[in-house]
């Protein structure tokens, strides 16, 4: 019976779930108020028995046994305890009176008087406070009536997650009822109150019973901004079945027009995946009032024990939807969205892979290639102890939407024999491989310069090494312990003139320290640099005595025996740029993180990026960042960044972040977020600027113009989502990161 009682009181929070949204299962709302009524289990008895306990008892024979002073009834799932308690007709019906509580895991409810029958299994109680131990919900009702074959009834009820006492929120119904078995409960008359304000009436509805997902509204999202004007968006959630849910979202703008945003999800044994879909169907802010789309599939299946399947299929109407509209997988500076779609064998010693994988470009209308099929096969056998085999092969058609671009078919196989040796005090590493690519180019009519059938044999010998030398030592008056490791590593790459192949899918690689140790400059296969250079670098670490690392300084460049030819970007160097990076924990609250480059030739820095942050908790933390690069796509990057989060006063908090581009003196973004956070609601406010990098027709993205907006979100804890401060902090363009991990 108690279990009975308790599944269905519970429901009582779900008048709030007509605006309830989805959030983590792990995210219980924050309720400030005292400690939750613990509930000793140990006290219970076995199943099917009930012992009773008080000051005085009276029994009479097959008739009536009475109980008063301090009575305590304990079953196999709930304790009750009142002044006086009487038990009739052989245990049928218990009757407890005066100051009288009922308590089990779940639930605690105080009342006058209790009345419990067996044989038709039902309970009443009158004038009860109630309280919900593991959620923190609360309330009252005059009667709450359960029978357990038809259900329960509770009238002139009241719900709300803040005290009792002072309730900033509650809802209040004439009549609630469940009836047995029922996914969900009917409501009469019911009251949404702000203190002692109603906010809203219904003089029916059905909602939820239970925690699991049910159809209804979400919380609507209100925010305005330059560019959408008044943007009122209303989720409306379809619980279709089990693993199976549809998420219809009107969009009102009053800028634009109305769209309808749409989130399919599924979930099987094997398989998971979202289906969505953004409709405008005319923008009334452009001229053309052109419809404007964006699509998205998701998808990933296990096929068997090592065979998988994974699709990511992305489109949109034009390179400024996700300026003008938004997207909840892109962001502003996005240069391109995804459209892949192939299958995965993962062995024990083999993996493969066969993929179509094609690119949608924003902004600059710049063609790219797209591999129609990519298939990889990658194997690493080893032979014995200290000897390995290792084979990287890919077979990939390149086409262009640009039909006087070039497109090729390449076959590339590398073979590796590698000597690894791995110990405690270090590591030694040698390997030799042969790059053997087939290439056969096809549409060469503008491109004179390459030749249709290609055959390039690269050959490539590399010795690395690492030792690790630790002693016990002093770090700032703590005991620690010290590591330095250093590190080299030898490599030979043969020559071959590639200035007949097309560039498909190489770009030149950013280096930092660990790059000056992968042995490539170059992402794709179209470009394999010659080279004869060693690599010398150190790490050195300071590990305190609960082996958390508070200081790491790495350094490393590279020295050019001979000139590539085709890495011609070096120049005349017989030297790397220098890299160097540290992360340095300075005491219990401040941390910094710096990375540079240093050009050998010029001795200017060519890219650095240097973060200092002061961190009381996670309500109060100050992170200043700059960020610098000499020369992107012949733009120099020159950014500093401000982010702060504090609380400045009791209950609000405030989140600021201000970046600014020193090169043009001029803002990047400005962002603002106020929060006020009660014991069981939260308001949120934020206002933020930021540029929009719009492109025009020609595709050429404009530099200098704004989008200026503010949003406000409301939520009542226990029937919404709560406050998330870590949201104030990631939103916008920037957003809070924390650039390094410390353990």
């Amino acid at each position: 019976m108690g279990q009975f009682v308790i599944s269905f009181l519970m429901s009582v929070v779900a008048l709030g779930l007509l605006l309830l949204p989805r959030s983590h299962a792990n995210e219980a709302p924050k309720i400030c108020r005292a400690p939750l009524v613990t509930f000793k289990s140990d006290q219970l008895t076995d199943e099917g028995q009930i012992r009773v306990s008080s000051e005085r008892a009276e029994l009479i024979s097959d008739q009536r046994a009475s109980f008063t002073g301090k009575v305590k009834v304990l079953s196999d799932s709930s304790i009750i305890t009142a002044n006086s308690a009487t038990v009739l007709n052989s245990g049928e019906t218990l009757i407890a009176e005066g100051q009288v509580s009922y308590q089990d895991a779940f639930l605690s409810v105080a009342s006058e008087n209790l009345n419990v029958n067996s044989s038709n299994r039902s309970l009443d109680m009158n004038d009860t406070q109630y309280e919900l131990t593991t959620f923190g919900g609360r309330g009252e009702a005059e009667s709450i009536n359960i029978k357990s074959r038809e259900g329960v009834r509770l009238q002139e009820v009241s719900f709300t997650t803040c005290p009792l006492n002072n309730p900033d929120w509650q809802l209040k119904a004439s009549d609630i009822s469940f009836k047995r078995g029922a996914t969900v409960g009917e409501a009469r008359h019911t009251r949404f109150y702000i203190k002692d304000v109603p906010i809203f009436y219904l003089p029916y509805f059905a909602f939820p019973v239970g925690t699991q997902r049910q159809s209804g509204l979400l919380f609507p999202n209100i925010t305005s901004s330059s560019q959408a004007g008044i943007d009122i968006q209303q989720p409306v959630y379809w619980n279709i079945a089990p693993n199976y849910d549809l998420t219809v979202t009107p969009r009102l703008m009053s800028l634009r027009g109305l769209q309808l945003k749409t989130e399919f999800r599924y979930l099987t044994q094997q398989s998971a995946g979202t289906i969505n879909i953004d409709y405008l169907p005319e923008d009334n802010d452009l001229e053309s009032r052109d419809s404007r789309y964006f699509y998205r599939f998701y998808h990933q299946q296990k096929l068997s024990e090592k065979w998988f399947l994974n699709a990511d299929i992305n489109g949109l109407s034009d390179s400024n939807y996700i300026i003008d509209l938004g997207s909840d997988f892109y962001n502003r500076a996005d240069t391109h969205v995804n459209r892949t779609f192939g299958f995965d064998y993962l062995g024990n010693y083999l993996n493969a892979s066969f993929y179509l994988r094609d690119f949608d470009i924003i902004g600059e209308n710049i063609s790219s290639y797209r591999t129609l099929p990519e298939i990889t096969l990658d194997a690493i056998i080893p032979v014995f102890q200290h000897l390995e085999v290792e084979l990287n092969s890919e077979f990939a058609y390149f086409d262009n939407a640009d039909d006087t671009a070039p497109k090729a078919l390449r076959l590339h196989v590398a073979p590796t024999v590698r000597l690894p040796v791995i110990r405690h005090w270090g590591e030694v590493s040698a390997e030799a491989t042969v790059f053997n690519t087939l290439y056969h180019q096809t549409n060469l009519a503008t491109s004179p310069e390459l030749e249709e059938d290609v055959n390039r044999t690269i050959g490539q010998g590399r010795l690395y090494g690492t030792i690790y030398f630790e002693r016990e030592g002093s770090w700032l008056g703590e005991n620690s312990s010290m590591t330095f490791e250093p590190k080299f590593q030898y490599l030979y790459t043969s020559f071959s003139d590639q200035s007949n192949i097309a560039l498909y899918d190489s770009t030149l690689l950013f280096t930092d320290v660990n790059g000056l140790f992968r042995g490539r400059e170059f992402t794709g296969l179209d470009r394999i640099s010659d080279n004869n250079q060693i690599t010398l670098g150190a790490t050195t670490r300071v590990i305190d005595s609960a082996n958390r690392e508070q200081f790491v300084f790495s350094l490393g460049q590279i020295f050019y025996f001979e000139r590539s030819r085709v890495a011609d970007f070096r120049g005349e160097d017989n030297r790397s740029a220098l890299a160097a990076e540290i992360d340095w924990k300075l005491n219990r609250r401040w941390l910094l993180h710096g990375d540079t480059l240093v050009s050998s030739n010029s001795q200017k820095v060519d890219r650095s990026s240097v973060t200092l942050g002061y961190y009381l908790n996670t309500n109060k933390l100050i992170q200043l960042t700059h960020r610098y690069v000499r020369n992107l796509s012949n733009e120099t990057i020159d950014q500093l960044g401000l982010s702060i989060s504090w609380p400045i006063a009791k209950n609000w908090q405030w989140v600021g972040r201000v970046y600014r581009d020193i090169e043009r003196n001029r803002s990047v973004e400005t962002y603002s977020g106020l929060e006020y956070e009660s014991c069981c609601w939260a308001i949120r406010v934020i206002a933020q600027r930021s540029l929009t990098n719009r492109f025009d027709n020609s595709g050429a993205q404009s530099l200098d113009e704004y989008d200026s907006g503010i949003s406000m979100q409301f939520s009542f804890k226990g029937i919404g989502t709560g406050s998330s401060r870590r949201q104030l902090l990631e939103d916008g363009i920037f957003g809070y990161r924390q650039p390094y991990n410390l353990n």
